[in-house]
C-alpha cells in the first residue's frame, strides 16, 4: 500500500502551483479539475456531487487548503488501492507545477531527468510543509549520483556550496534541480552519463529496484532493442547469452529463454529486454519462499531455484559471481518480508532521520549544558566581584584606621613632648629654689611624687603605642592573607575556564567516538545475540541428551543390580529335574534351557536394552 505521506507530497506541489497569489487558497473550479485528475490516475470513481456537497457553504471565492484537506483524505486518499500507476500520478502532479518554477534554458538535464530528481526529492524530503530537503540527504543523493557515474566524490566542492548557502540548512525542490542540472555537474560531465546515473538512482529509490541483471552493462537510451556487447555485434559466437541477461526455464515447454530480471522488495519481474516495455511475468516473493543453489545440468551452469508455494523457477546466471549476488539479494528480500519491514531504502531513510533527530537532541543537551556552565561561571564571577568589593572595603577601613592611629600617636607624642619640656622647666625652677627655699622640701617631694606619677602614665602610653604597633602588624598580615586568597581564587577560576575549554574540545571528540563506537557496538551486539541464541540451543540440546543418558544409566544400574542378586542367589546350585512335558528341548543363545521362562524373558529384555543403548551411543 502506498504511504499517504508520499502521495500528499506530490499533491502539495500541485496545490502550491495552483495557488498563484501564495495565500494558501485555490479556486473551486481548479480544485474540481485537480480532484478529477487525481481520481482518474488513481483509478478511483469520481463523484462531482460529493465535491459540491462538501463545499456548498463556501460557494463563492477561493477555497482554502484547510477546507480541501478533509475532502482529499475522505473521498480520495482513503479509497486508494495498489492497482494504479504511481509514476503516472507523479507525472500529473509534476506537469501542474514544473513549468511555473523551472528554467529550462539553464539546465543541462532533460525534463524527464528533472522529473526524476523531483520524485527523488519527494522521497528524501522531510515530512513537514513547506517541503524541504536537508543537506545530509542532499549529500546522500549526490554521493549516489557520483557513484553511479563512476566518478569520485568531491567533498570540497560540496562543502563550498554548503558554505555559500550557510544561511539556511535545507533546499527546496527547485533549488535541488538547479543544483544537479546547473551548478554541481555543469563542468566536465557528459549529459548522457548524468542522465543514465539519474535514471539508475531513480530506479533504485523510487521504483524500489533493488537489483537488475546487467547493472554493470551498457544502458540504452530508448527503443525496444537490446544493446549487445561489441563482440556480439561483430558476430562473435563465444557466448550465447548477452551480458546483462539470465536464462529462465519455462513451465510448459521446459525450454530455456533469455530474460531481463528486475528485483523489487516483493517480486522478481522478468522482461523480454532491458527497456522494461514487454513484461513476461512476476515471481511473487513472500515469507514462505526460499532460494537455493542447484548443480549444473542440461548443459546449463550457475543454476539456482526459487521455490514458492505453487511454483518453482529455475534460473541460470552468466557466472558464479552473478549467481551468488542474486541468491543473496533474493534472500535479503525474503528476510525483510519475514521481519515485516519496508524496503531497504525506506528503512535507511528512517534510520538517517532517527540519527539526525538524536544528533539534534544531543546538540540541545550540549547547548543546555553549556548554558548551565555559563550561568555557573557568571555566578562565580559575581562571587569573585563581591569578594573583591569586600576586600576593597576592608582595605579602605584599614587605611582609615591606620590614619586615625597615626594621628592619635602624633597627638600623644606632642603632648608627651610638651609635658617633658614643662617638667624640665619645673626641675630647673625647683633646683634654683632648693638652695634658697629648703623649707619647701615637703612641697618639692610632693611634686616629685607627681612627676613619678606622670612617668608611670608615660610608660603606660608607651605600652599602648607598642600594642598599637602590634595591632597594625596583625592588620597588615590579614591584608596580605586576603590578597593571597584573592590571587588563589583568580588562579582557580582561570583553571576552571581552561578546564571548560578542554571539556568542550573533548566533548566534540567524544561525540564522534561515541557515534563510531555505537555503530560498532550495534554490530557486535547483533553478532553476540546471534551467537547467544545458537549457544542457547546447543546447551538445551546437550541438557536433554544428558538427561536421557542419565535415565538410561539409572535403568542399566538397576538391571545390573537385579542380575547380580539373581546370580548370587543361584550360583553353585543344581536345578532339580522336575517332571514335565516331553517336548523338544529348548535351545537358547546361552545353551540348553537351564532357565525358567521368566528368567529367559528377563535375559531377552536385558539383551535388547543393551543393544538399544549401544545404538544411540554410536
Amino acid at each position: 500500500m502506498w504511504l499517504r505521506e508520499e502521495l500528499l507530497k506530490a499533491i502539495w506541489h500541485a496545490f502550491t502551483a495552483l495557488d498563484v497569489d501564495h495565500r494558501g487558497k485555490v479556486s473551486k473550479s481548479q480544485l474540481k479539475v485537480l480532484s478529477y485528475n487525481l481520481c482518474t490516475v488513481m483509478k478511483i470513481p469520481h463523484d462531482p456531487l460529493t465535491f459540491e456537497e462538501h463545499f456548498k457553504e463556501d460557494d463563492k471565492g477561493p477555497l482554502s487548503n484547510e477546507g480541501y484537506m478533509p475532502y482529499l483524505n475522505r473521498y480520495i486518499l482513503d479509497k486508494v488501492q495498489e492497482d494504479f500507476d504511481v509514476l503516472e500520478f507523479y507525472r500529473m502532479c509534476w506537469t501542474l507545477c514544473y513549468k511555473k518554477n523551472i528554467h529550462r534554458h539553464r539546465l543541462i538535464i532533460s525534463d524527464a531527468d528533472a522529473f526524476k530528481v523531483w520524485c527523488i526529492f519527494n522521497f528524501l524530503s522531510e515530512d513537514k510543509y513547506p517541503l524541504v530537503i536537508v543537506f545530509e540527504e542532499v549529500e546522500y543523493f549526490l554521493r549516489k549520483l557520483t557513484e553511479a557515474m563512476g566518478i569520485g566524490w568531491c567533498e570540497e566542492k560540496f562543502t563550498d556550496y554548503r558554505m555559500q548557502h550557510s544561511a539556511k540548512s535545507c533546499l527546496t525542490v527547485w533549488e535541488l534541480i538547479e543544483l544537479v542540472g546547473v551548478i554541481y555537474f555543469s563542468n566536465d560531465v557528459d549529459r548522457q552519463i548524468l542522465s543514465m546515473s539519474i535514471n539508475e538512482v531513480f530506479s533504485e529509490l523510487i521504483l524500489d529496484i533493488l537489483k537488475q541483471v546487467g547493472q554493470d552493462a551498457q544502458q540504452v537510451g530508448g527503443g525496444g532493442k537490446k544493446k549487445r556487447r561489441p563482440e556480439e555485434r561483430l558476430g562473435s559466437t563465444r557466448c550465447c547469452v548477452s551480458k546483462g541477461y539470465m536464462m529462465k526455464k519455462g513451465h510448459k515447454r521446459k525450454n530455456w529463454m533469455e530474460r531481463w530480471f528486475v528485483l523489487r522488495p516483493t517480486s522478481l519481474t522478468y522482461y523480454v529486454c532491458e527497456d522494461l516495455t514487454e513484461k513476461k511475468g512476476d515471481i511473487v516473493l513472500d515469507q514462505s519462499c526460499c532460494v537455493e543453489s542447484l548443480l549444473d545440468k542440461d548443459g546449463k551452469k550457475c543454476l539456482f531455484i526459487i521455490k514458492c508455494l505453487d511454483k518453482s523457477f529455475e534460473i541460470s546466471a552468466s557466472d558464479k559471481k552473478k549467481k551468488q549476488e542474486w541468491i543473496q539479494a533474493i534472500q535479503t528480500c525474503i528476510q525483510l518480508l519475514r521481519l515485516g519491514l519496508l524496503s531497504p531504502h525506506r528503512e535507511a531513510r528512517l534510520r538517517r532521520r532517527e540519527l539526525r533527530q538524536k544528533q539534534q537532541l544531543d546538540e540541545q543537551h550540549l547547548t543546555e549544558r553549556m548554558k548551565n556552565l555559563q550561568a555557573a561561571n557568571e555566578a562565580k564571577q559575581r562571587q569573585l566581584e563581591d569578594m573583591r568589593l569586600k576586600m576593597e572595603e576592608a582595605k579602605a577601613k584599614a587605611e582609615l584606621e591606620e590614619l586615625r592611629r597615626k594621628k592619635k600617636q602624633s597627638d600623644l607624642q606632642d603632648r608627651y613632648r610638651l609635658d617633658l619640656e614643662r617638667e624640665k622647666m619645673v626641675r630647673q625652677e625647683m633646683e634654683e629654689q632648693m638652695a634658697q627655699k629648703s623649707s619647701e622640701l615637703d612641697q618639692y617631694l610632693q611634686r616629685v611624687r607627681e612627676l613619678e606619677d606622670m612617668y608611670h602614665r608615660l610608660q603606660e602610653a608607651l605600652e599602648d603605642e607598642r600594642q598599637a604597633k602590634q595591632d597594625e602588624e596583625a592588620m597588615r598580615k590579614l591584608q596580605a592573607r586576603l590578597l593571597e586568597e584573592e590571587a588563589a581564587k583568580r588562579t582557580e577560576l582561570e583553571q576552571i575556564y581552561l578546564k571548560q575549554q578542554r571539556t568542550l574540545t573533548q566533548t566534540e571528540a567524544e561525540k564522534e567516538e561515541l557515534m563510531a563506537e555505537q555503530l560498532a557496538k550495534e554490530r557486535e551486539l547483533q553478532a553476540a545475540s546471534q551467537q547467544l541464541d545458537r549457544l542457547e540451543k546447543e546447551r538445551q540440546g546437550a541438557l536433554e541428551q544428558y538427561q536421557e543418558v542419565s535415565r538410561k544409566l539409572e535403568r542399566a544400574a538397576n538391571k545390573t543390580k537385579t542380575w547380580k542378586d539373581k546370580v548370587a542367589k543361584h550360583e553353585g546350585l543344581v536345578r532339580l529335574i522336575q517332571p514335565g512335558h516331553k517336548g523338544a528341548q529348548r535351545i537358547t543363545n546361552w545353551g540348553p534351557a537351564s532357565f525358567t521362562d521368566i528368567e529367559l524373558e528377563l535375559r531377552k529384555k536385558s539383551w535388547q536394552e543393551k543393544k538399544n543403548q549401544g545404538a544411540p551411543a554410536e
